[in-house]
């Protein structure tokens, strides 16, 4: 797991203590969405609910180590705790209309870039042309 800072406080782990269960903290990463980040906390509360943590000391376990009934049930695990399942959705066919012929991807994507770059002066214009019109008593 590769996760960040808000996700490791949602779930209830310390980032010391995500290293020592396999899970790696990026501090650098941000979260985009509400809907990612309470996937993500859920997911790690599930694989923190697999785990099965032998205490260092066997004499001194400790609150976050299994219980000794868990830790007889331990079995080792061969491939992936838990597999991440990608969701595909399906695409379905439809005919090409003379529209969807005629579009270019290029020339939208040059006339956005154009609308973004001149934005603000045609807005200057068309609030001066407004005032000019109010001066002059035009429309």
């Amino acid at each position: 797991f590769l996760v960040t800072s808000t996700k490791l406080q949602a779930a209830g782990f310390g980032k010391r203590y995500a290293h020592t269960i396999g899970i790696s903290v990026d501090y650098r990463r941000t979260n985009k969405s509400m809907e990612s980040l309470q996937l993500n906390v859920q997911r790690l509360k599930e694989y923190k609910s697999k785990l099965i943590l032998f205490p260092l000391k066997a004499n001194k376990p400790k609150k976050t180590d299994s219980t000794p009934q868990e830790l007889t049930l331990a079995q080792q695990l061969v491939g992936d705790v838990m597999p991440f399942k990608l969701k595909s959705r399906k695409d379905t066919a439809r005919k090409v209309t003379k529209k969807s012929k005629k579009y270019s991807c290029f020339d939208a994507l040059r006339r956005e870039r154009s609308n973004a770059r001149n934005w603000g002066m045609r807005a200057k214009k068309a609030k001066e042309a407004a005032e000019d019109a109010a001066v002059t008593g035009k429309k």
